[in-house]
């Protein structure tokens, strides 16, 4: 009956220190970690290693539930995995026990919230970045492909879209738009 700590945060800038004693001082002595997106399940390497590895009577243990997923759907699928697998999933700051009607209850809730929080701030970045546009102090991101280059190899040197791509290591399309756009 081992208990095995997930940390997670979303960004390099953050840091993992915090959970990481957290998880120590709930009795997990294997920590699985990672800089990733809550809001999707896929690509989330570490946080698969530990449900692959968890066996029957295991608790798989977290700091708060919003480290474990930022979306209900993934959040129940995770919960679902975990007790057909016959697996306690812990959070340690907030109250959640999975045995319980309370405690389902109350997990479908910080589900519920975590999810709510996710769209707001995604909300507030799209506005943020319509006033940026706006303004026109905000262009995207600039072009990673030099059309020059791409018309010069095409009229100078005689080379057509495939040859262009092989030589600037980008792809057949990127060619044809930056052709597109002379």
């Amino acid at each position: 009956m081992a208990a095995y700590g997930y940390a997670r945060v979303s960004t390099l800038d953050q840091d993992l220190t915090a959970q990481r004693q957290a998880l120590r001082a709930a009795g997990c002595r294997v920590i699985r970690a990672e800089t990733a997106s809550g809001s999707r399940r896929d690509g989330r390497t570490e946080l698969q290693v530990l449900l692959d590895f968890v066996q029957p009577g295991d608790s798989l243990v977290v700091t708060r539930i919003d480290r474990l997923a930022r979306s209900v759907r993934d959040l129940q699928d995770i919960v679902h995995e975990l007790k057909g697998r016959g697996v306690a999933l812990r959070a340690i700051e907030q109250p959640v026990d999975t045995s319980t009607a309370v405690g389902k209850a109350f997990l479908d809730m910080l589900g519920v919230f975590a999810e709510f929080e996710t769209n707001l701030r995604r909300e507030r970045q799209l506005e943020g970045i319509a006033l940026a546009k706006a303004r026109g102090a905000y262009r995207g991101r600039k072009p990673s492909i030099d059309t020059a280059e791409v018309r010069r190899l095409r009229d100078q040197d005689g080379l057509g879209p495939t040859a262009i791509a092989r030589r600037l290591g980008i792809g057949r399309a990127s060619v044809y738009r930056a052709l597109g756009t002379s």
